[in-house]
C-alpha cells in the first residue's frame, strides 16, 4: 500500500497537473475569441497547448511509477530485513542456550533442528537475492546440460515436504515421466522451488498442493503448481512477476517473503526460451502457476 505522505504527493501532482490544463484551455479559447483572424498565433497557440498537455500527463505518469517503485524498494528492504535478522536472532538464542544451560538430549536435538532449519532459510533469502542479480531475461543460462524436468519436480516436492514439515499427501505429484529439456540445473529447481514454496505458504493450515508434469504440443514440458489459497484477481495476474512486486492484503501481510521469488521463475522460464504464467478463477478459489520449457530435440 502506499504511504500517507505518497499518496499526498501523487495527489498533489495530479492537481498541479489538471490545473495546468485548466489554465492552458482558458488561455487557448481566450485567445481564439479575442483574435480568432490571427491563424499563425493559433497555429503555434495549438501546438504549444499540445506540448503542454503532453508534458504534464507524461510528469505525472512517471511521477507515479517513481513513487510506486519507491514504495516496492522500501517494502523489499523491509522484508529482505525481517527474512535475515529473524533466522539469525533464532540461530542465536538456541546457540546461546545450548553454550549457558544444561539441556537434555531430546531438547538439544530439537535445538539443533530448529537452527539448521533457519539456516536453511537464512541460505534460501540470501540465495534469492543473489540469483535476482545474476538472472536476466536476456542472457543465456551458464550451465546448459540435458534435465528430465519430471524429476526436478519431483525432487523439489520432496524437498518441499521436508522444508514446510507437511504430510507426503499435502503435496500430489503427477509426473508424465521422461520429460528431456536443455536447462541449467541450479535455475530450473529454483524456479519449481519458488512456485511449491509459494504455493504451500498462501494455503494456509490446509495445504493441497497438486503439481503435475505434461507434454504440450510435442514442443514444451510444462508444470502447472495449483493451490487452494486465497486466489489473484485478474488485475494482479501479471504484475505479480515483477521485482519486488507483492500483492496486497491481510494474507499477503501475514506471508512473508522478498516478493523476488515469481520474478526469478518469469525470469528462467524466458532464459530458456520459454514461458510463466498464472491462472486463478478469482479471489478465494485458489490459482494455477505454469512453468514451461522447449522440449530437447
Amino acid at each position: 500500500m502506499i504511504g500517507s505522505g505518497r499518496r499526498k504527493s501523487i495527489i498533489f501532482f495530479i492537481a498541479l497537473g489538471i490545473g495546468m490544463i485548466v489554465v492552458a484551455l482558458l488561455l487557448y479559447l481566450g485567445g481564439i475569441v479575442l483574435d480568432w483572424r490571427a491563424g499563425v498565433r493559433l497555429f503555434f497557440g495549438i501546438l504549444l497547448l499540445a506540448v503542454i498537455i503532453a508534458g504534464v500527463v507524461l510528469n505525472t505518469i512517471f511521477l507515479v511509477r517513481e513513487i510506486r517503485r519507491n514504495e516496492q524498494h522500501d517494502a523489499f528492504i523491509n522484508a529482505v530485513t525481517h527474512e535475515l535478522k529473524t533466522p539469525i536472532a533464532s540461530i542465536r538464542l538456541y546457540a546461546e542456550t545450548l553454550q549457558t544451560r544444561s539441556v537434555d538430549e531430546a531438547k538439544r536435538k530439537e535445538f539443533y533442528r530448529i537452527i539448521l532449519q533457519d539456516s536453511d532459510r537464512l541460505l534460501s533469502t540470501i540465495e534469492q537475492i543473489l540469483r535476482t542479480g545474476r538472472i536476466g531475461a536476456n542472457s543465456k543460462p551458464p550451465n546448459i546440460s540435458p534435465l528430465n524436468l519430471s524429476d526436478i519436480v519431483a525432487e523439489c516436492a520432496s524437498r518441499a515436504r521436508v522444508l514446510h514439515n507437511i504430510p507426503n499427501e499435502a503435496i500430489v505429484c503427477e509426473t508424465a515421466g521422461q520429460l528431456q529439456i536443455l536447462g541449467d540445473l541450479d535455475e530450473v529447481r529454483a524456479a519449481v522451488s519458488n512456485l511449491l514454496d509459494n504455493a504451500v505458504k498462501y494455503s494456509g493450515a490446509n495445504v493441497q498442493v497438486l503439481v503435475a508434469t505434461a507434454r504440450e504440443d510435442e514442443k514444451y514440458a510444462s508444470v502447472r503448481v495449483t493451490d487452494n489459497g486465497p486466489g489473484i484477481p485478474e488485475t494482479e495476474l501479471k504484475r505479480i512477476f515483477k521485482r519486488f512486486y507483492r500483492m496486497s492484503g491481510p494474507l499477503a501481510t501475514r506471508v512473508k517473503g522478498t516478493g523476488l521469488g515469481l520474478f526469478i521463475v518469469r525470469s528462467v522460464a524466458r532464459r530458456h526460451g520459454g514461458k510463466a504464467w498464472a491462472e486463478s478463477p478469482g479471489p478465494g478459489r485458489g490459482s494455477t502457476f505454469v512453468l514451461q520449457f522447449p522440449l530437447q530435440k
